[in-house]
Formats: C-alpha cells, structure tokens, sequence
C-alpha cells in the first residue's frame, strides 16, 4: 500500500467550513429522534416541543394551612366586633394543596384565627380567593412547557412529571466509534512495560469529552499498524457510528494508512490544518458521516477533537456551540509563534491584585500533564509573531473563573513540601496553589516582576555559607518581602537501587562509566553542586552530562529509576518516594520568599496557618530527609509595613 505523504495546511476556519458544508450536503444533520422516559430523560435533548397532559394542581387548592371560608361570611369582621364562624357549617380546616370545597371562596391563615368552643373566631375580614391556588395555577393542560432543542435539567424534569406526561421525544445521541491504533500501544501501565511501549489514553481522553458533549462513545480495542486490519476496524464500525474517529496514522510517518484507508472507503476533504499543534488533521467523509484522524500526540489529539468534532456533536443534536468563559490576562514571557498557523498555547492563571497573569506551560505536543495543569489557552492566530511579556491577550478558560480568583501562584525552586502545602491549602481553604519549578533564580526574577505570591528558594551564599538573605537584598533592595524558612532538607546523590557502580562520592563522578544529570542554570541545587564541587577542585566539564538538565528533583530521581542516567543531584525525599538509594553530601534551607502586598493578608494567614499545622508536619515528616526545626518560622522582612 502506498502512503499518502503530503500534507495541507489549510486555515483552521477554512476547514471547519468546508467540512461542515460538506456533511450538509449529504442532509447530515438530520435530526434523528427516539422516545425515552420522562424519569430517565435527564441531560437529553428534546426533539419537539413538550405540551403538558394535565393542569397543575387540577384542582381548587388551598395555598395556606388555615381555614377555608365564604369570604362574605366574614366581611363584618374586625378587632372590636370579631365574627365567630361554626365548623363545616361557616369553615373548614385546610392545609396547603389541600382541595377546597366549591362552597368557599377564601382562606384564612391559621395565624389569624383563634379557635374557641367548636368555633373559629376572625379580626379580620377574607377577600374572596385570597389564598387559593385556581385550577392550572402551575400548568394548564396543552401548555408548552419545554420548546425543542431544550437539554432537560432537573427543573424540566419535574415538571413534565407533574403534567403527566410519561414519555418525550428526545435527539438520539450520536454514536462516535474511535479507533486507537499503533503497534507501540498498550491497553494498561505496567512496570515491567518494554522501552517504546505507550499507554493508550487518547481514545479514553476522546470518549469522556463524547460524554461530556452528550454523545456515545464506541471504543474499537488498539488496531496494531496495519492497514488491512485498520481497513477492516473501519468496515466493522462505520455502519454503527454516526461520527467516526482515528486515532493516530494521520501524519506521514512509515506507518500512517488514515488517509489512504478513508479514501478507499469515502472522501478525504482535509489533510493538514494550519495549527500548531495538531497539523496533520485529517477531515474526511465516509457512507455521508464525519471522519476525522487526530494525530497520536495528545495535546494534537484533544485539540483537533475539539475543534472538529465537538461542533458537529453539537450541531448533530441541534445545538449552538456556547460561547468560552474569556479573561483578559498578561503574559508573564515572551511567546515566540510562527506566522503560519493558529498556535494554542496552555497557560496557567492567577489573579495578581487587579489583574490576571498568564504562566505559559510547555508547549510539548506530547505532554499530557499539560492538559491537567492548564487554566486556559491562548491562540495565537496566524500572521502574528507572538507575544512580548508583559503583553495583554484573551485566554479561554479551562477552569471555572471563581476557581482561577482564588489561587495562589507560586513559581520558583521544586520542593514535594509544596506540592503537600498545596493539597492542604485546597482541602482546608479551597484555595488552589499553582506552582511552576523555574529554579530559585527564575524565582526571584518573577518576585522582581511582581508575577507570582512568592517563591521557593535555597540560594547558597558561597561567601558567607548563608542562604538566600543575600540574593533577595541584591535583586529586591526596595520591594517589601518576608522570608520564611519551609523546610531543612538532605541534599545528596541519587543512585540506583544497591549502587550498582558502587559511586561513593562527588569524586566518582569522573568516572567515565557514569551518566550524570543536572539541574537547570540557576536551580539551587546547581548552584549548592557547583560550590560543593569547586571545594573538591573538581573540573564540571570532565562531568559526563553536567551540561544535560532538568527542572525537578523528582524528574531526575525518574531519570535514574529509569536507566536515563546513572546518578543526580537531589533532595532525600524523592529518592525515597521511588524506592531509590541516597548519598547524603548537605543539609540545605528551603525557604519562602513572600510579597505580603501581592498576597493579600487573608491568604497569608491562611498560609502562615497551613504551614505551622500538625497535619503539614506530620506528612512532610512522613516523606523523610526533611528537619522541621525552623519550619514556619520567619527569617527576615525586608522594610517595616
């Protein structure tokens, strides 16, 4: 089979409109309509309009516990002359949506009758029908209740069930069938997963938005690449599906059939759209249905899922796309774009006293994690460059905007201490702390910008041996900040399991048999491995892979676990937490650098609270490797407020 290689580059825009043209052509969008009951109709959309089969109430009732009465019988009532009314005779006793006799009129409250010797004594004359509910107060029988094209919610469904109606006429749910493929792919995680094996998600990811969206989802078990078996899965589903789905093969890699197969069966209209990520969307049309291949990435694969089958899912079942929750926020670097395609961008947010900022995340197709991360996301259209940091643009929440009101943003060194401060701060407060591991030094630069609450640090003065004090005089003389010590912790050497190269120090590092890790430029942690090495007259160039880096200190104990290197600098704690060996080398301070006029002094009790409390202590201690003896203490405030 030959491969189709080339790829388009059509605008996003463009290719929504001609694919939906199309599907329009082939009388798509017909709505299709079953009959569901009305007690099991919750979240379906109406097909027709709903009439009500009976009037509520169906009958003259009573809108008050009290007494009904002829409200003529009661006209010369008042303070000095009260009437006394003889039961059943003149009155009787109701309680509201009780029937009222057709030979009453009115309804006294309860609170304003006395009851004395079989009789019911009034001050104050009734007006007729006062308080009482006439025959289709609620609903008169052949009433519209819901129009078409109406999600039912919990209100609609009760009150169809009190009109009496048993069964409505709702839109089927559309059918999508999504068909994992690549050979690479497994069902589940495994530890003792082969190197090149890749859990299979993004069909999962895909089905739950079906869901979200109102739609069936259809999951085809993983289709190993290839393309008579690929041809196959989609002569097996396509009859059964209104909108069908492929999930990865749709670039022009060795073993991607989507664009050929789905030529073989139907139509391709698009192959290649012009964003980033997500380029080599393919939008075709089989037996007159949707088809579209996503790419393998997941951020490519929810992006053209999203921008492509979430309008049709929407229209299919006779539903205008809602407008994105927008905020207008500004970004906290500069974001270089291509010229050449819409680029999606996933961006943390915080409210930082009266305006938003936007903390871009990676922009790695193939990080999910961003997806969990992600407030919102930026698109640059093309024709831009991109943006400048500290420039204004709109941001399309991902989250709800009271839940982005209420966070704190800090951005700075990595420490697992944080993550338990942010667990704690949610459970306790609902206040949600977005973190970003820039290093120490990346952390007081957004200090300096006024772009984060605070930071962690744990800047080695190699002067003075002192920690962190210096660096903020130097780069914050004139800002007002508090410095609170969060932890003391156990730096060192992370090894495998049994120290297998048997590496014993900072020495062994010139081995040429060991792979190192570093930190990132400006991590503190570098900065401590730098010092520690320059008092051993060690030369960090003759360090194999000094110059390879990463941003937290759990990604290099993951590293090590996983034979990408040998050994790395890090913190006891997360060697620990991935069953790993340790060689201690110093004890450093871990402290918080806080702007108490970007924080808010609400937050920062709430803080100052959390990190003093028993359950912090307990679980930071329950890690290992941390000394807690100066934990919330504060170190230093730089100018009186």
């Amino acid at each position: 089979m030959q491969r189709k290689i080339y790829i388009e580059n059509i605008p996003r825009e463009q290719a929504l409109q001609k694919f939906l043209q199309a599907l329009e052509q082939e009388n798509y969008f017909k709505i299709e309509s079953e009959e569901v009951d009305v007690l099991s109709s919750h979240g379906r959309i109406t097909s027709q309009a709903i009439y009500a089969h009976r009037s509520s109430p169906h009958y003259v009732a009573s809108a008050m516990d009290g007494i009904a009465v002829k409200a003529s019988s009661t006209f010369a009532a008042n303070e000095v002359n009260p009437v006394s009314l003889k039961k059943y005779q003149d009155y009787v006793e109701v309680d509201t949506g009780n029937y009222v006799p057709r030979q009453f009129d009115a309804v006294i409250m309860i609170e304003e009758v006395n009851f004395l010797d079989g009789y019911a004594q009034i001050i104050k004359p009734a007006v007729p029908w006062q308080h009482i509910r006439s025959v289709g107060e609620d609903l008169v029988t052949h009433d519209m209740m819901v129009p078409v094209f109406t999600r039912i919610g919990p209100y609609e469904l009760a009150s169809i069930h009190t009109a009496g109606v048993e069964k409505i006429p709702v839109v089927k749910k559309p059918r999508v069938a999504i068909i994992p493929t690549g050979t690479e792919l497994e069902e589940r995680a495994s530890d003792d997963m082969e190197a090149g094996k890749i859990v299979e998600s993004n069909s999962r990811m895909l089905s739950a938005f079906c869901e979200e969206w109102g739609a069936i989802p259809l999951r085809h078990d993983i289709v190993v690449d290839d393309p008579d078996l690929l041809r196959q899965a989609v002569r097996k589903t396509k009859d059964n599906a209104d909108i069908l789905v492929i999930c990865s093969g749709s670039s022009a890699g060795r073993e991607d059939y989507t664009s050929t197969i789905i030529e073989e069966f139907g139509q391709v209209l698009i192959h290649g759209v012009a964003t980033r990520p997500g380029k080599p969307a393919i939008l075709g049309i089989i037996d007159g249905k949707p088809v579209i291949g996503v790419p393998g990435y997941p951020v490519s694969a929810q992006l053209i899922f999203q921008l492509f089958a979430r309008p049709v899912v929407f229209k299919k079942q006779g539903l205008v796309l809602p407008d994105a929750d927008k905020v207008q926020a500004h970004v906290s670097r500069k974001i270089a774009s291509s010229m050449g395609v819409d680029e999606y961008i996933y961006v943390n947010l915080a409210r930082i006293k009266d305006k938003y900022m936007a903390y871009p995340l990676n922009r790695g197709a193939g990080i999910s994690s961003i997806l969990v991360k992600a407030d919102g996301v930026i698109c640059i259209e093309r024709g831009n460059e991109g943006l400048q940091a500290g420039e204004s643009c709109p941001v399309s929440l991902l989250r709800p905007r009271e839940k982005v009101d209420h966070s704190l943003i800090a951005i700075g060194s990595h420490d697992m201490t944080i993550d338990i401060l942010g667990n704690l701060l949610q459970k306790q407060y609902a206040i949600r702390l977005v973190s970003s591991n820039v290093g120490s030094m990346g952390g007081i630069m957004a200090l300096r910008r006024q772009e984060t609450h605070f930071a962690g640090i744990h800047l080695l003065d190699a002067k003075n041996g002192e920690y962190n004090r210096s660096y903020l005089k130097k780069y914050l003389p004139r800002e007002s900040w508090i410095l609170l010590n969060l932890v003391k912790r156990q730096q060192g050497l992370i090894i495998k399991k049994g120290n297998p190269l048997q590496i014993l120090g900072l020495q062994d590092l010139l081995r040429s048999d060991v792979r190192y890790i570093n930190r990132q430029k400006g991590a503190g942690t570098r900065i401590l491995f730098d010092y520690l090495l320059a008092r051993e007259g060690i030369n960090n160039e003759a360090i194999n892979g000094y110059n390879r880096e990463e941003y937290t200190h759990l990604a290099v104990a993951a590293a090590v676990k996983n034979d990408a290197c040998d050994t790395g600098m890090g913190i006891y704690a997360s060697a620990r937490v991935l069953d790993l060996d340790f060689i201690p080398l110093s004890e450093e301070r871990f402290d918080l650098c806080i702007l108490p006029d970007l924080i808010g002094e609400r937050e920062l009790d709430l803080l100052l609270n959390t990190i003093n409390s028993p359950e912090f202590r307990q679980q930071v201690s329950d890690f290992g490797g941390y000394n807690l003896e100066d934990s919330g203490q504060i170190i230093h405030y730089n100018n009186q407020f």
